[in-house]
């Protein structure tokens, strides 16, 4: 007997806000999280000065020092994120919990000073550079780690590092446990600390807008205009919960998660494949016995480059034709790689709860590679939805797709 899965707790730290009041109110506004670096200017051969960072973030002042030594920005932001849905979901202070709770947590890389620490052992010869916790900082999955043991929390941790898809397997993994009855509650998300080794990485396959004179007007997914993505950062955290158990305690429910799907494209470390692409969005519907039709949202991966968009349009017009209404969160939020999956699943369920959908920011004029989509434009579009999804595709081929459900009893 499988269970239903329900959210009950949502929180993040994004380039839009840090609290869902905020995020929301620039969501509706159509406004962009993205900006010029300027002490980007002087790095040798960067030719992008943009980003999306998490403004003003600091460490949480009730977060003592024994605490975060094993963690740099990225463990913080996904702590700190998860601190926030647990107290949303009425858990925070509930240690019954600790042993009926898992962490399924994703990024595409560890802490950035760690790393670094590591990297200048080799050219120096030395080991000065490290210390005690410098391993601990940069590990895939130090985020997953540094909640669990932040929390206390004695349930499965499944750490998931598949750079973009990193945050939304978290989420479907998470669903999964639950699903299968593994597990009563976990906490699902994903995470990624700016740097400029991130935003170097796509620079120089050239995959990165040099738009930098005018920040908000990129990036621009599916526009013809478009040249590239922007690097992101950010936290966000789920609490995914047994329905039963949820309404047994007189929790709220946010939405129901109905489907997941993740597969490889087996063909190329870094090109999307449409066919796979495709495969895994008709999985989601599979799992939650729903048609295309009754699908009245998709939340696109999108990230405003070349190849990426047209192919990803493709894949979803082999799913569900023309006809459903589709937008890419990214112009709002540049890439936030390892927590653009959970990220987008919760701006993705906000839409969903208030019947308003985000359009394209800005999608001018669409590219004519791209397949014949109902592509959101203008102030955005109000509809009410039963079912809506969420897809993201990540280098190394991999694919998902979540397909949530507006809560009924």
């Amino acid at each position: 007997m499988t269970r239903r899965v329900v959210i009950t707790g949502v929180a993040a730290l994004s380039p839009l806000g840090c609290d869902l009041e905020s995020i929301e109110r620039r969501l509706q506004n159509l406004e962009s999280g993205v900006v010029r670096m300027a002490e980007w200017e002087d790095v040798q051969g960067l030719r992008t000065q943009l980003a999306a960072p998490v403004k003003d973030f600091q460490k949480p002042k009730h977060f003592g020092r024994k605490q975060t030594r094993t963690m740099d920005r990225v463990a913080l932001l996904a702590t700190y994120a998860s601190e926030l849905a647990l107290q949303d979901a009425q858990l925070f202070e509930d240690t019954s919990i600790r042993d009926k709770m898992g962490v399924a947590y994703g990024s595409c890389a560890g802490g950035m000073s760690g790393t670094s620490q590591l990297g200048e052992v080799d050219p120096h010869r030395s080991l000065r550079s490290m210390n005690a916790t410098t391993y601990v900082r940069m590990m895939a999955h130090t985020c997953a780690s540094n909640i669990s043991i932040h929390f206390q929390l004695t349930g499965r941790m499944i750490p998931t590092c598949s750079a973009c898809t990193s945050g939304s397997q978290a989420v479907g993994y998470a669903y999964e446990a639950i699903k299968h009855g593994y597990q009563t509650y976990m906490l699902a998300g994903g995470a990624e600390e700016l740097s400029i080794a991130q935003s170097g990485v796509f620079d120089i396959m050239y995959a990165s807008s040099t738009r930098n004179d005018e920040p908000h007007a990129t990036p621009r997914p599916f526009d013809q205009d478009r040249d590239g993505l922007v690097v992101g950062e950010g936290a966000t955290t789920l609490v995914l919960e047994d329905y039963d158990n949820a309404i047994a305690r007189g929790a709220r429910i946010y939405a129901e998660i109905v489907g997941f799907s993740t597969n490889s494209n087996g063909v190329h470390i870094t090109q999307p494949h449409a066919p796979t692409m495709a495969q895994v969005m008709k999985e989601a519907l599979q799992e939650a016995q729903v048609s295309p039709e009754a699908v009245g949202y998709i939340n696109a991966h999108a990230t405003a480059t070349d190849l990426g968009d047209i192919v990803e349009s493709q894949a979803t017009y082999q799913v569900f034709g023309s006809s459903v209404p589709v937008s890419s969160i990214k112009g709002y939020t540049g890439h936030t790689l390892g927590a653009a999956g959970a990220l987008e699943t919760l701006l993705t369920l906000m839409m969903l709860e208030k019947d308003w959908y985000a359009p394209n920011l800005n999608l001018d004029k669409v590219d004519p590679r791209c397949a014949e989509l109902d592509y959101i434009t203008g102030e955005g579009r109000t509809l009410h939805n039963e079912y809506v999804m969420t897809n993201n595709f990540a280098f190394g081929g991999v694919n998902t797709s979540i397909l949530l459900k507006r809560f009924t009893q």
